[in-house]
């Protein structure tokens, strides 16, 4: 858009007591927002009420408002203009699944490639304290769904959110971020190299200007973003009261698909995956079963798609691993359950660690891996 358009998107974005909703029914009613600022202030109020008509004519706190984030992106923008961009609503690259939403951001601050917007794409959302086996099952799915001609969308945050991109960009599809900051920051900061394979590879994706810090806040509403991007929106592993579950919420309320992989009921991280399969989210074990819940037209890609009946594993053997079950155990119980003495025990489990079949939590507790 040009420099004049986007100053008056952001003067229109921040008058007072002009929400979203009130946003679009004036903007339908007045056309473009350089018209619905030249209005006068009592042809505002039947499309967005007399607060945002009072706003309308007290607009000096606004105007500065939106000339600092009108500067701050313009020098943003100009680091990098040919990956760099501001996309409103009218905008052929904006997010077409999200503009369908009850809530879409006016403005979305793009750092990447706008095609992946476009992309059929499925959310992958979870716990950022994540257990190792579900950082290994996001990564997996994300990287089969990728194969598949999916576009991951989530996060960035730590956990399940940074396993999902990294899966995401082994595959052709790659991935899309969205931040709770402006575009100009990457939180958390462990993820700076991350952020910077997805601007190159994917999208950066955020309806704050450069400069807005990552406030608690930002990320509740990040979530409808996720949420309303995707053809569904996939649970991995999530706590009774996780971010998660707003966001399977918002994909419901969307009218979107929720999945959610179980997990033991003895792990505070899957009893929200658990909670959302007993209210009716789509339980999956591998991402067949994923892809068979999405719509057909959907996934009409030149990408390969995973084989729909691969072979079943072989058996596991080892009588370790069968001593450790699918349930985090601490090391005197697994002692107990197998009968090892200690100091073969301890040498079979660090090579099984090694192995990366089996991973330490915190507390001292074990768990077995699958291998995805």
């Amino acid at each position: 858009m040009s420099d004049d358009d986007l100053l008056d998107w952001l003067r229109l974005t921040r008058t007072p007591g002009l929400g979203p909703v009130g946003l679009r029914r004036l903007l339908q009613a007045l056309g473009d927002p350089a018209a619905a600022l030249r209005a006068p202030p009592r042809a505002w109020q039947p499309w967005t009420g007399p607060q945002a008509a009072t706003g309308h004519t007290d607009r000096q706190g606004a105007d500065e408002q939106a000339r600092r984030a009108f500067e701050a992106t313009l020098s943003w923008q100009t680091e990098d203009p040919a990956r760099r961009a501001v996309l409103a609503w009218g905008d052929p690259a904006y997010p077409a699944l999200l503009l369908q939403t009850a809530d879409p951001p006016p403005l979305l601050w793009l750092t990447g490639d706008s095609d992946w917007l476009s992309r059929p794409s499925v959310a992958i959302v979870g716990s950022r304290s994540a257990t190792p086996q579900g950082l290994d099952n996001a990564r997996a799915f994300a990287r089969a769904l990728s194969q598949a001609g999916l576009t991951v969308v989530s996060g960035l945050a730590s956990g399940i959110d940074g396993a999902a991109h990294e899966g995401a960009l082994e595959g052709p599809a790659s991935t899309v971020a969205v931040t709770g900051c402006g575009p100009d920051l990457v939180y958390p900061s462990r993820h700076r190299r991350l952020a910077a394979r997805i601007a190159q590879a994917g999208a950066l994706l955020t309806e704050h200007p450069p400069g807005t810090p990552p406030l608690a806040p930002h990320f509740p509403k990040r979530n409808r973003i996720i949420a309303g991007m995707a053809l569904g929106t996939l649970v991995v592993e999530a706590a009774p009261q996780s971010g998660s579950l707003i966001t399977a919420r918002l994909a419901l309320e969307a009218d979107r698909e929720v999945f959610a992989i179980p997990g033991s009921i003895h792990s505070p991280q899957a009893r929200g995956c658990l909670q959302l399969i007993q209210q009716g989210a789509q339980l999956v074990t591998g991402v067949q079963d994923l892809l068979d819940a999405l719509p057909r037209h959907a996934l009409a890609t030149t990408a390969p798609r995973p084989a729909p009946h691969a072979p079943p594993a072989a058996p596991e053997q080892d009588p370790l691993l069968r001593a450790l079950g699918h349930d985090p155990i601490s090391l005197d119980e697994l002692a107990d359950r197998c009968g090892w003495p200690a100091d073969a025990l301890q040498a079979r489990l660090l090579d099984l660690e090694l192995e990366g079949r089996v991973a330490r939590l915190p507390g001292g507790q074990l768990q077995r891996l699958a291998r995805t």
